[in-house]
Parts: C-alpha cells; sequence; structure tokens
C-alpha cells in the first residue's frame, strides 16, 4: 500500500509520497514513489505512483525511454498537462494489458498516478490518471488529489486546505495528514517525500526526504497529538439530564 497527495494552489504546488512498498513482520520494503523527469528547459513534470510496482516501474521507463528516442509524443512533446496526463493513461492502459494478456489470472496490474507540475506559460496543476486510463484534475473546491491509502489524512485537508493556502502551510497539513495515516496503517511508512513547486518557477528546487526518526518529523507529530488532546479535553460535556428513554424499548 502506499500514499500520495497532490495539492494545486494559487502559489505552485506540493507533493508528498511514502516509501513503503510491503509491510509485514519479516517484510518491509521500501521504494519512492516520487518520480521527477528531466524534461526540456521550458517544463517540470513529476508523477507519484501507487498499485503494481511492476506496472509503475514499466511506464515510467516507457516515459522516458519515449523522450530519449524523441518519439512524436512524449514529456518534452506535449503542450499541455492534461494531454501529458492523457499520454500517461495509455501507457499504464497498455502495460497492465500486456499482463493480463500473459495469461497471469490472479495478478493485479493495476496502477494509478497523479502527474503534476507546468508546461511554459501554461497554469501548473495536477491530474489524478485511473487504471482505466481516465483522468481528472483539482478544483478550488477542493484543491487537492490522493491515491492509495486516502481515507485517514483526508479529514485534515478538508479541514485546511483552500486555494489561497501558502505551500508551505499546505506541506504542514500533507505531513500531518501523512503522519495520521502512517498511524492508523502500517503499510504506509517512511521515509516520506515532500516537494514544493512555486509557480512560474520552473525549477524543483524545495525537496524534503524525512526519515521516520526525523526531528522536525518527530516534532509535529508529537505537537499534532497534545494539541489534539488539549482541544477534545475541552469539549463541551452532554447532559444526562438531556437524555431520554431508547424509543420502542420498554
Amino acid at each position: 500500500m502506499t500514499y500520495c497527495i497532490a495539492v494545486s494552489l494559487k502559489d505552485g504546488l506540493v507533493l508528498t509520497s511514502d516509501s513503503r512498498t510491503n509491510a509485514g513482520i519479516d517484510n518491509v520494503s521500501i521504494y519512492g514513489k516520487m518520480h521527477a523527469f528531466c524534461t526540456a528547459s521550458d517544463r517540470k513534470i513529476v508523477l507519484l505512483s501507487a498499485g503494481n510496482l511492476a506496472t509503475t516501474q514499466a511506464v515510467i521507463d516507457q516515459l522516458k525511454r519515449d523522450m530519449k528516442e524523441e518519439t512524436a509524443v512524449n514529456l518534452d512533446t506535449v503542450n499541455y498537462l492534461s494531454e501529458a496526463a492523457e499520454y500517461l493513461g495509455r501507457i499504464s492502459v497498455e502495460k497492465q494489458r500486456r499482463h493480463v494478456d500473459a495469461g497471469q489470472s490472479s495478478f493485479n496490474p493495476s496502477a494509478t498516478f497523479i502527474l503534476a507540475g507546468q508546461i511554459g506559460q501554461e497554469p501548473h496543476g495536477a491530474y489524478l490518471v485511473y487504471p482505466e486510463g481516465n483522468c481528472i484534475t483539482t478544483s478550488r473546491q477542493t484543491p487537492y488529489l490522493q491515491i492509495g491509502e486516502n481515507k485517514y489524512g483526508k479529514p485534515v485537508l478538508d479541514r485546511f486546505l483552500k486555494i489561497d493556502t501558502s505551500l508551505h502551510e499546505a506541506g504542514r497539513c500533507c505531513l500531518i495528514s501523512m503522519d495520521s495515516t502512517m498511524r492508523s496503517n502500517a503499510s504506509v511508512g517512511a521515509p516520506v517525500e515532500l516537494l514544493i513547486y512555486h509557480r512560474d518557477s520552473l525549477v524543483l528546487d524545495e525537496y524534503y526526504c524525512f526519515q521516520e526518526d526525523n526531528e522536525y518529523l518527530s516534532k509535529i507529530r508529537k505537537m499534532w497529538h497534545e494539541k489534539l488532546k488539549e482541544a477534545f479535553a475541552t469539549l463541551p460535556q452532554f447532559s444526562k439530564e438531556d437524555s431520554r428513554p431508547l424509543p420502542g424499548c420498554i
């Protein structure tokens, strides 16, 4: 399992991912889910991945090979992020179909991706590409996308993320979302990667990688836990005087 978040805000992008692929008593594997491509200087494109690792690796290899061989359509020739997302979807479907056609009936080759970045003077953005190849993007009302184990970390994103949230505030929010997920699901784990992209910069120069024992990660985890306990303790009490018998019971 994995967990990845992409936030598209007025000032840029915030991308976050964990690095765990297998988790068990004696089987913990680490593989990064954030992939940056060496594209032309007028664009920056980053991929977040979840799902079958073999499919993920095959898709990424194909994307790199198409750029190297200068095929008619590749990440250097597309003019829009939406076009890049559709191209990614076609490759993903093709790689999944190969596994199915090979007769591996018990093997689930599906993979889900988030493609994010900026191309030229076009607006920055993020697209979620489903295993079927279709895609969606963010909106002003919901400026984030999630893939993988998304349910535990969603509430904090819904409460705090707005289109005009600052990039670093969004980064902290994503780390809390990631920590909440790691706390509830052992199949999501560190290292945690965080990338902040500033609008129109066309550089990826603010990248963080937090190990499990990272001092900053430990500090915000502890503070978040303590503040939640404090907030819970101050919630108003309900009164037994307002209670009544359960309807229908004798």
